[in-house]
């Protein structure tokens, strides 16, 4: 079990497809869902880098965003070891590819480090990073929510640069913003918990940086949509068990009982 955990699910890629009935949706939108990349952890280089940038690529979504933890920094900046510097990591998600685009918001981890750096690193590279901020993509809003722990999130001033009655798709680093929510937003899309990075057979998970609960997967509330990614790198420890990196390609469809 040792030598799988911090030896062999950590450096693993899954590709999950995964489908989300929405209300009120009105036509299918392909999404690639990437977070927590925390390159320069234990198995987390440049070189995986580039096969998360090629396998998601081959599977041609139509909208690609990043929910923040690019890098693997501290509350005392830097850490050592393997490092990397975030203009370097923005080079290689540049060559991500989406008829609708690539987009992003920053997580706690960027912010312990140097928040305006990777920002600025990622915009220069033309991923645009959403503070709080809505951009019209295609058919849909999408907007971007300030990191829950390390940030001042704006649900509702966010919503208020929304100009028309298409849907809105709200993405965030840490889940726990979601009752914050209205029932205006079609789905909220998350990371920043890993899945807990440890999930065990019948007893399940084991920690979760949730406060909330929501750990991982797909959360209806009060008919409000959420889904949680857990994620590539890994934070604190390098292990993963039951919980394998992933990229995601969500689709978003109309619902059946519309």
């Amino acid at each position: 079990m040792a030598v799988w955990a911090f030896g062999i699910e950590p450096g693993m890629l899954v590709v999950r497809h995964l489908r989300m009935e929405l209300p009120g949706w009105n036509s299918d939108l392909r999404i690639a869902v990437l977070s927590d990349l925390h390159i320069g952890s234990p198995h987390v280089g440049l070189d995986k880098l580039r096969k998360i940038v090629e396998r998601t690529n081959a599977e041609s979504p139509a909208l690609i965003v990043v929910l923040g933890d690019f890098v693997t920094g501290g509350p005392n900046g830097r850490r050592s070891g393997g490092f990397v510097e975030p203009e370097l990591i923005a080079q290689e998600l540049k060559k991500l590819r989406a008829p609708l685009g690539v987009y992003a918001v920053l997580g706690n981890h960027e912010w312990w480090y140097d928040g305006e750096r990777v920002g600025k690193a990622l915009t220069d590279a033309g991923i645009p990073v959403l503070e709080n901020r809505a951009v019209h993509v295609g058919h849909i809003w999408l907007g971007g929510i300030a990191d829950y722990w390390t940030r001042e999130p704006a649900v509702a001033g966010t919503l208020r640069q929304v100009k028309s009655d298409d849907p809105v798709v709200l993405i965030t680093h840490n889940p726990d913003i979601f009752p914050e929510v209205p029932s205006r937003v079609s789905v909220t899309l998350a990371a920043h918990t890993h899945g807990g990075q440890v999930k065990l057979p019948i007893i399940g998970t084991l920690i979760t940086t949730s406060k909330l609960g929501y750990n991982a997967g797909e959360y209806v509330e009060q008919g409000r949509h959420l889904f949680v990614t857990t994620g590539i790198g890994t934070s604190i420890l390098p292990v993963r068990f039951g919980v394998p990196p992933e990229i995601v390609i969500l689709t978003l469809t109309p619902s059946k009982s519309r």
